[in-house]
């Protein structure tokens, strides 16, 4: 990780991405973009029993959305789906259990779901970072399992799902560390180099963006975007980046202000008028790298990524019987 990179990311990330960050961006937001109506609209959001996940599902759900959470942890997610019924008086709010680092649960998931379910726009939130090195079952690395190869297959199994409905969205809570990082293709599950959790999570950061513009440009019926939520004060962030947590707790964001943008692409009529495949920050399209950072990839290891993707994700797609 360059030395560089981190400096100018850790300047740019105390003048934007905190809770002053999001104040002075708001100046600029359009006040009714939110004020929709989206009754008879079905949104998917992974990871939604807490943190940006649970606070885009719940501003949803106010606005009359037919909301899917899709999360881990059945005791949590259920207190969550009470919570967002209780503050947004809808009852559309379903829950569904997934663990997203599990490729064949995924595809069984997701096919399933389309038997029974329409789907409008898919919100791809869930995410990990685990400290360690740390293989699942089916022996592969966790955060990538989790935050690139769950993220690839149920995106890519929803597709034709989406592709029937009006006005279909893929949404993608990435991250700004991701600047940081060049995809390193050769080294999706660091097989070869020292594990480090931060540059784990940012290259699965990164890999989700690329992934974005490739399927933007794949599939033009659906309107896809990627987005960071600034540093937000949120479960996942005490629990994995603990020292940064502590020192950073008081220029935190809220939840809330951490899912705005991610919201604003789902449902404002604003959010499609920008190309489909760009990344976003406090609802603006920004760049994907920082100035002379050097982490621009090269369009054959974008393509090659997509491959081994589409490879290993089909490695643990169910065989009709």
């Amino acid at each position: 990780m360059s030395l560089y990179r981190n400096a100018v990311w850790f300047v740019k990330g105390l003048q934007e991405y905190t809770k002053g960050g999001y104040e002075t961006a708001a100046k600029h937001f359009v006040a009714g973009d939110l004020d929709v109506n989206l009754s008879g609209r079905d949104f998917m959001i992974t990871g939604a029993n807490s943190g940006i996940g649970k606070a885009t599902a719940c501003e949803i759900a106010k606005r009359g959305g037919t909301v899917h959470l899709v999360c881990r942890n059945k005791e949590r997610a259920e207190e969550a789906r009470r919570e967002i019924v209780e503050q947004s008086e809808n009852e559309n709010v379903h829950v569904h259990l997934l663990d997203m680092s599990y490729p064949r649960k995924v595809w069984e998931f997701a096919q399933s779901f389309q038997e029974n379910h329409s789907l409008h726009v898919l919100i791809n939130n869930a995410g990990c970072m685990v400290n360690q090195r740390e293989l699942t079952e089916d022996g592969l690395e966790k955060n990538f399992a989790t935050n690139t190869l769950g993220t690839f297959i149920l995106t890519t199994a929803l597709i034709p799902a989406l592709k029937k409905s009006q006005d279909p969205r893929v949404v993608t809570v990435s991250s700004g560390g991701m600047l940081v990082q060049k995809l390193n293709v050769d080294d999706l599950q660091f097989e070869k180099c020292t594990f480090d959790a931060t540059m784990a999570y940012a290259q699965n950061k990164r890999q989700q963006v690329i992934l974005t513009e490739r399927w933007a440009a794949q599939h033009k019926e659906i309107h896809f975007s990627s987005m960071h939520p600034g540093w937000a004060d949120t479960p996942a962030v005490r629990s994995s980046m603990p020292e940064f947590y502590e020192k950073m707790k008081n220029r935190l964001r809220t939840e809330a202000q951490g899912a705005d943008t991610a919201l604003w692409l789902a449902v404002s009529a604003s959010a499609i008028k920008h190309p489909s495949g760009l990344f976003f920050q406090d609802r603006k399209a920004v760049s994907t790298h920082l100035p002379l950072a050097a982490s621009r990839s090269t369009p054959a290891n974008e393509e090659r990524l997509q491959t081994e993707l589409e490879q290993l994700a089909q490695k643990f797609k169910p065989q009709p019987s």
